[in-house]
């Protein structure tokens, strides 16, 4: 169902990049979370009948998981710990195309048997016991169902280096939990030592991130090498130089998202500083769906 996406060029600060264009695998998946559930849309799910998820009422994983359960004829239950008024008013977004799929998106904020339980307690003590006909998928895809999908992306960017004959390749991506990059650093490094792949951490910190890391891939050495910035952003909130990051590569005429490729793309800023030499492979996670909510905040707070 997912082609292999085609690999692009575009200047950044007079270098050359390539961009993997991730965000045209398909219609109804791109990105990260399509290849994280590239698993369950080659392989039938028996007995399942309810997809579980969790996260954020504006997650991409959301419209991703809504899209997957509609596919498949399941009941997609996606738990989050409240909905902000305006993302209940929104008519478009992730949100807003979930619904459309028929996703039930659960507030746990009004349900009366939560006990200050987290949402991942919530499913785990009063959703999943005893009750085989759920398939549960941890928030953002953390889980090793995803090295599936993101073993084949492996596989993708080794024949495209290999057809372009580079002897050394950095391949860059912001994380999430980190399940995409990890993965990706575990194949490369096991059959391509000579590309090496970077990530930032866009959720949390560099500890946060290297746990997420361990807990999927106990082998550090097959980790990821994670760049970091002087300063520190908060995953979510608007920043100034994300937008004006946001605008600067989008001119190349790829449209990139506003949630995890500014910071991206500052890093990526930072290891071309250091050393622009080796060829960069920016991998683009897709979800695009997510500015039609973002970009609206951003203009209003700069104005342009």
């Amino acid at each position: 169902m997912l082609v292999n996406t085609p690999v692009e060029s575009m200047s950044f600060n007079g270098i050359q990049i390539y961009v993997k264009r991730d965000d045209l695998l398909s219609e109804a998946f791109s990105g990260n979370k399509a290849r994280k559930f590239a698993y369950f849309l080659d392989n039938d799910v028996v007995g399942k009948k309810v997809l579980v998820g969790h996260g954020s009422p504006v997650a991409n994983s959301l419209y991703s998981m809504s899209a997957l359960a509609k596919l498949k004829g399941l009941q997609l239950d996606f738990y989050v710990d409240h909905i902000a008024k305006q993302v209940l008013a929104s008519t478009v977004g992730n949100y807003a195309q979930a619904i459309a799929n028929g996703a039930n998106v659960i507030d746990l904020s009004k349900v009366a048997d939560r006990e200050e339980l987290s949402c991942i307690e919530y499913i785990e003590q009063k959703v999943l016991p005893a009750n085989d006909e759920l398939l549960f998928v941890p928030e953002g895809g953390r889980c090793e169902y995803a090295r599936y999908g993101v073993h084949k992306l492996a596989q993708e960017v080794i024949e495209w280096a290999n057809a372009q004959q580079l002897s050394q390749l950095r391949v860059f991506l912001p994380s999430g939990t980190g399940t995409t990059a990890v993965f990706l650093s575990e194949f490369l490094a096991m059959n391509a030592p000579h590309i090496q792949v970077f990530t930032c951490a866009c959720v949390g910190d560099r500890e946060y991130l290297k746990q997420q890391f361990t807990y999927l891939v106990a082998d550090e050495s097959l980790h990821p090498q994670i760049v970091e910035l002087d300063k520190k952003y908060h995953f979510g909130k608007l920043y100034k130089p994300f937008y004006e990051m946001y605008n600067k590569v989008c001119a190349s005429g790829i449209e990139f998202e506003l949630l995890y490729d500014p910071l991206g793309w500052m890093c990526v800023e930072k290891l071309l500083e250091s050393d622009s030499k080796p060829p960069m492979l920016y991998i683009h996670q897709g979800g695009l769906l997510g500015n039609a909510t973002m970009l609206p905040r951003y203009q209003r707070k700069y104005g342009y």
